[in-house]
């Protein structure tokens, strides 16, 4: 674990060897990162997670169509939870690394073949430009910096490598208005009456909420964002507004069908349910210029 991740290591950083993973100092401290830390390091919620989440066929067969084989290329997954990403797509990676800052979520990664390392997203203590491929899952609107963390795993992308990130809200979907932000706001009363929702507590469903800081609306995504970042520094951008259950389609235009609650919010909050606009989540997919970028290890 240590020897695979010495390759790639920063000048005179240290590791400390925990129990399935490797760890540096969090030195940024942040509301997102003890709510992180908490929530996906509980042992049982980080297994539901692994269990249930991110496990679809629509999810690989879209992944896939991103990726491409990935068989004997360098992996770096930020944010990687448990190991959703590799759990799901398989395959073999030469390197597998994955960085998150719950030990829970870290050492169910390892199970599943990554080299685990703690850190914070935003600073992590790896060299620039190692990555074939930088994949981000469900992650970045967990970020207290949304945009720091999209640098960050960008500068470890190489020339000709590949950034994918996935299931982040897209901003205007989620940005429920009028009658439709009176109903986000009553949603866990109305989960709880109808006894539905993932979580099986009010405890586990306080510190998932806590851990969502860029999920509500108002906050979220954007195409923008993407862009904005990422062009600079020599990538070229591609953005996919998406559904939850469509799979390649998305990246040829195809955002899919949102679910019927959220259909109702976007007719309530007075937009077309059916839109691109309307579509859940955003997908990247970002390839870097073959000539590294004068940017590309700020």
């Amino acid at each position: 674990m240590h020897k695979v991740l010495r390759d790639y290591l920063m000048p005179d950083v240290e590791l400390v060897a925990r129990d399935g993973y490797s760890e540096t100092p969090v030195e940024h401290p942040s509301e997102a990162i003890d709510a992180n830390a908490f929530y996906f390091g509980n042992p049982v919620w980080a297994q539901e997670y692994l269990d249930y989440c991110h496990r679809t066929d629509h999810f690989k067969n879209r992944w896939m169509a991103a990726i491409g084989d990935w068989s004997g290329k360098v992996v770096l997954d930020v944010g990687c939870g448990p190991g959703n990403v590799f759990a799901t797509l398989g395959g073999t990676p030469a390197v597998l690394i994955g960085v998150d800052v719950a030990p829970g979520s870290l050492q169910l990664a390892a199970k599943q073949g990554y080299t685990a390392l703690r850190a914070d997203a935003a600073h992590i203590p790896l060299q620039s430009g190692f990555a074939d491929v930088v994949v981000i899952n469900a992650s970045i609107h967990h970020c207290q910096d949304m945009r720091a963390v999209l640098l960050e795993a960008a500068r470890f992308v190489k020339p000709g490598g590949l950034l994918v990130t996935d299931h982040d809200p897209q901003r205007s979907a989620w940005n429920f208005r009028g009658p439709a932000k009176l109903l986000w706001n009553a949603r866990l009363i109305i989960y709880r009456l109808m006894g539905r929702g993932f979580h099986k507590s009010l405890s586990q469903q306080a510190w998932g909420l806590k851990t969502e800081i860029h999920h509500r609306p108002g906050h979220g995504m954007t195409e923008a964002f993407y862009r904005d970042a990422l062009e600079p520094l020599g990538f070229t951008v591609g953005v996919y507004p998406h559904n939850h259950e469509i799979g390649a389609e998305a990246l040829k235009g195809d955002w899919g069908r949102a679910e019927l609650k959220y259909r109702i919010g976007n007719v309530l909050s007075g937009r077309n349910p059916f839109a691109a606009t309307s579509a859940l989540s955003m997908m990247c997919v970002a390839r870097r210029g073959e000539v590294a970028h004068p940017l590309q290890a700020i």
